[in-house]
């Protein structure tokens, strides 16, 4: 099963576009998809379709992970981006339940150690990319240095790489053009990567915060710099406006997915990677004659035993 061309299309960030995250829906995508939405506001049966679509994506995924390990000539990087409580971690958790997790990593990436500090932004991300094989997802990525450090550029004061004056135009310009340059050479290696924003509504957001507080269960999801984060949400939306414009590439496209609805955002990340990964065009290696021979007289050994 595939997600449509259409569908795809909607989310997918056209190079040199406009990500115009302000006239893009946080509910669902316009592509319909899903079928009609009920009269009564509950969405009952598009919920159903769309799990059901999610296992089908799931099922998929295991089987082109597979085929990605045996051929070993392709890696794939997932950067998954969002603000707070648009549900990163329980996206992992669903679309990647079937993989292998011997050929499947997540990296979250944190405030940097002073080691990190005492190297270019892309480094401690260079460190941990895919093998030939593997799959790597990013939960936060090299993102977080022109995302959180441009609603904060205080903390750059702890890098070396601050200008004299502090950052300005040319500064964020220059650390779009590394992730760009670091993402092209990605791709001329073999490494394909896939990269997702979860677009989810400040009501939403505010609506999973009360939920972390009000459950016993999830008071723990909760942390009070959410809350001070949460202050700062226009700055954020311009932040990602002005890094996903300038990132989209042909060769590193951005996916916004709207996150409002669970069911319906698992569903499209699962069809975004199940689809990146059918674009590599991987085939099962072949066996040559003289191993076939070997394996042919392994098979008769063996059904030869008594």
């Amino acid at each position: 099963m595939k997600l449509s061309k259409d569908v795809l299309d909607e989310m997918r960030i056209k190079p040199g576009r406009s990500a115009a995250l302000s006239r893009r829906s946080t509910s669902h995508v316009a592509t319909d998809w899903l079928g009609p939405r009920d009269s009564d506001g509950e969405n009952t049966e598009r919920k159903r379709v769309a799990e059901e679509d999610l296992k089908e994506f799931v099922s998929e995924l295991a089987a082109a992970q597979e085929l990605l390990w045996a051929s070993g000539t392709h890696s794939l990087l997932i950067v998954l981006q969002a603000l707070d409580a648009a549900g990163k971690d329980g996206t992992i958790k669903h679309v990647m339940s079937g993989v292998n997790p011997q050929g499947c990593r997540v990296e979250a990436f944190k405030q940097p150690s002073s080691q990190e500090l005492r190297h270019d932004f892309l480094w401690r991300s260079a460190k941990v990319l895919p093998d030939l094989g593997s799959i790597s997802i990013f939960n936060r990525s090299y993102y977080e240095d022109v995302l959180v450090t441009r609603v904060h550029p205080e903390i750059l004061e702890k890098s070396h790489e601050l200008p004299a004056g502090g950052p300005d135009e040319k500064f964020w310009r220059g650390r779009y053009e590394d992730i760009n340059a670091f993402e092209h050479h990605l791709h001329r290696n073999k490494t394909r990567i896939v990269k997702v924003f979860l677009h989810v509504s400040k009501d939403e957001q505010k609506k999973r915060f009360l939920e972390r507080l009000e459950v016993p269960a999830k008071n723990w999801k909760f942390s009070l710099a959410d809350l001070t984060e949460r202050e700062h949400w226009d700055q954020y939306q311009e932040a990602y406006e002005e890094a996903l414009s300038a990132t989209s590439t042909k060769w590193a496209p951005w996916y916004v997915v709207p996150a409002d609805h669970k069911y319906e955002m698992r569903a499209l990340v699962g069809g975004i990677i199940v689809d990146a990964i059918d674009q590599m065009k991987l085939s099962a290696p072949s066996v040559p004659e003289d191993t076939r021979a070997a394996l042919e007289r392994a098979r008769a050994q063996l059904e030869g035993e008594s």
